[in-house]
């Protein structure tokens, strides 16, 4: 934990200045999360790649981002949250550069990949860090939605920026872009933000590690490569049958450790079950409609980077403007209404792109059908971060922001690889048609945070007020 006299000496604009360089390192994570995707139709004609290979770019980094946001956060606990956040800037400002320099295919999946592993030492952390400097409980419950909203901004806005830098600078512009910001908050941290630990220190789970990395890694990758090899075939047989087998040994291995890395207990809570799974409907949701939407207008349409970008702003401004009333919703009447609208308004956006996305359709009926998934991303993020970081004790703070991010990256990969199985090897005119299928999961995972809405907490009286779910 923070020591206390330097708890006592952080005053109220060293607070704020603390979850403005973490929610900056925030937005480095969450941009490149999706920025890529402005970027993925000029990466695939330089790199001489397909729609699978173009999927795998975002997913190598998403993929190991989900699978070690939960240890990250742990040792993080153990060796200090200002060290191991810090080192992940390094990493990822180095990974980054060499995203940007890649030759060959194989070489930017095996940057993504040590940028994935950065981005895991960041996002966890700087929530932990900032529930360790705003010890007030109004305080931080506003200084959570401010990092909630962060995130989903920087996702939301990731296709938007990338089209510009596309436009300007080739699609090796989305990864320098993130040297110069990462500097700047290199130092900021050293100046501003102060070193802490969780109270009581939990033992790091290898095991558990290691079969996380297979059930989530195997899982997508079963879907993305399922297509292409045929669902009968060996390969993708022995695949799925190492994942499940993987799946069962992970829970029985969790339920016997005293401190496992994932809990199988939690779930057993409503609320928290409700926000992690709320995560991974919407992050596939988003993750389906990025990778589908930035593949349709520039390669069936024939737009610009910059062009394609300035249509997908209806998914990034709802973020900016929802998001905060998302968070004044949750502080008066808990998690269940946001959530609400969040699935509701994917659930609509789902159906609309199913009409919108198709040669010859007008573009404002795709935009607003995009308008429609923004806002319920916008509405979704605030509830399902507080939710599941009240779920937790405050000293768990870096497990607690793991599981969470977990769940939203593991939920955008799976709707990259679930619309890449959908549109992969599809002809540029037959895109849209091959991308129907992709519109209803969309629905359906609007639907799903709908009923999963029903699980959260209504309602949050005078002594919920610290963060606590009734």
């Amino acid at each position: 934990m923070i020591d206390t006299a330097k708890d006592h000496a952080l005053g109220a604009r060293r607070r704020w200045a603390v979850l403005a360089v973490c929610s900056t390192g925030l937005f480095l994570v969450g941009l490149d999360t999706t920025i890529v995707n402005a970027a993925l139709p000029s990466i695939g004609r330089d790199l001489r790649t397909g729609v699978r290979g173009i999927a795998w770019i975002v997913d190598a980094y998403t993929l190991v981002m989900a699978s070690l946001l939960i240890s990250a956060g742990a040792v993080a606990d153990r060796v200090g949250r200002r060290r191991v956040f810090r080192a992940g800037l390094v990493l990822f400002g180095t990974s980054s550069m060499l995203c940007a320099a890649a030759p060959t295919l194989d070489v930017l999946l095996a940057a993504r990949i040590a940028q994935g592993a950065g981005a895991a030492m960041l996002s966890p952390v700087a929530l932990a860090i900032v529930v360790g400097v705003f010890t007030d409980p109004a305080q931080r419950a506003r200084a959570i939605g401010v990092w909630a909203a962060v995130f989903g901004v920087a996702m939301a806005a990731g296709p938007v920026v990338g089209g510009a830098l596309v436009q300007s600078l080739g699609w090796r512009g989305v990864f320098w872009v993130n040297l110069p910001v990462i500097a700047v908050v290199l130092v900021l941290t050293a100046l501003v933000v102060p070193e802490s630990k969780a109270a009581r220190v939990r033992r790091l789970d290898g095991r558990g590690q290691a079969l996380l990395v297979i059930v989530v890694g195997g899982s997508v990758g079963v879907l993305l490569e399922g297509p292409r090899l045929g669902w009968a075939s060996p390969a993708t047989v022995v695949a799925s049958a190492v994942v499940c087998a993987a799946m069962v040994a992970f829970v029985r291995l969790e339920g016997r450790r005293s401190e496992p890395l994932i809990d199988p207990g939690l779930f057993r809570r409503a609320p928290f079950t409700a926000a992690v799974f709320s995560a991974v409907a919407v992050f596939v949701a988003l993750g389906a409609t990025l990778l589908v939407v930035a593949l349709y207008l520039q390669d069936a349409r024939g737009m610009s980077p910059a062009a394609a970008g300035a249509v997908m702003l209806p998914l990034a401004v709802p973020a900016i403007v929802f998001a905060p009333l998302s968070g004044v919703l949750v502080s008066r009447h808990g998690a269940r209404l946001p959530l609400q609208l969040a699935g509701g308004f994917t659930a609509l956006g789902g159906v609309l792109l199913f009409v919108a996305v198709g040669e010859h359709r007008p573009i404002p009926l795709l935009l607003t059908a995009l308008l429609l998934v923004g806002i319920g991303f916008g509405f979704a993020n605030p509830p399902i971060t507080t939710t599941a970081v009240s779920g937790l004790p405050a000293d768990r703070a870096g497990v607690a922001g793991g599981i969470t991010s977990t769940a939203r990256q593991f939920g955008a990969a799976l709707g990259v690889a679930v619309a890449g199985g959908f549109i992969g090897g599809a002809a540029q005119t037959e895109l849209a048609q091959h991308a129907r299928p992709g519109w209803v999961l969309v629905g359906c995972c609007g639907l799903l945070v709908m009923v999963a809405a029903g699980f959260a907490p209504s309602e949050r009286g005078p002594g919920d007020r610290a963060g606590r779910i009734r």
